[in-house]
């Protein structure tokens, strides 16, 4: 069995009602995108956003470099899941940068809101479930929890990963 299907199916034994299927579809991308924008919050030193194009300098940030080291593990796991998340974090990088341009409110306020509800959801989730989350048994299951919503749309296209 290659790994990414181990972890998948470990990960999917703690998330087996349907409430939590669900709640788990919203909020483990909510999750990823506030943390990202969480990250794109804290400001570069000057010697990195000095040396970026003007083009790519909304997204020369510490979310950026986070979604690259996790695309490195994930394209350790599956090319195509791999694939899956360069394409949701390109959504999420330029959502992003679309919610910083709005000037609503300062960037880290929203994200942490969106956080903050997005684990309330999860613990509901888990509550429902009466199962504990998988991370707390084994911190790479926060990496895993993408991959595995991922891997369900997937399969809903008929995508083989």
């Amino acid at each position: 069995m290659r790994v990414i299907d181990s972890l998948l199916t470990e990960y999917a034994e703690s998330h087996q009602t349907k409430l939590n299927i669900a709640i788990h579809y919203i909020c483990v991308p909510l999750i990823f995108f506030s943390l990202i924008g969480l990250l794109a919050s804290i400001s570069m030193p000057e010697i990195i956003t000095n040396t970026v194009p003007m083009s790519v300098l909304p997204y020369a940030h510490l979310g950026t470099l986070v979604i690259l080291l996790g695309l490195i593990y994930y394209l350790r796991l599956s090319l195509i899941l791999f694939i899956g998340m360069l394409l949701f974090s390109v959504i999420v990088l330029f959502g992003i940068h679309q919610i910083a341009q709005l000037n609503v409110a300062p960037l880290w306020l929203i994200m942490t809101i969106i956080f903050v509800l997005a684990w309330i959801g999860q613990f509901i989730g888990h509550n429902h479930e009466g199962k504990k989350p998988s991370f707390l048994k084994d911190l790479q299951f926060l990496m895993i929890g993408p991959a595995w919503t991922m891997s369900h749309l997937f399969e809903a296209l008929s995508i083989k990963y």
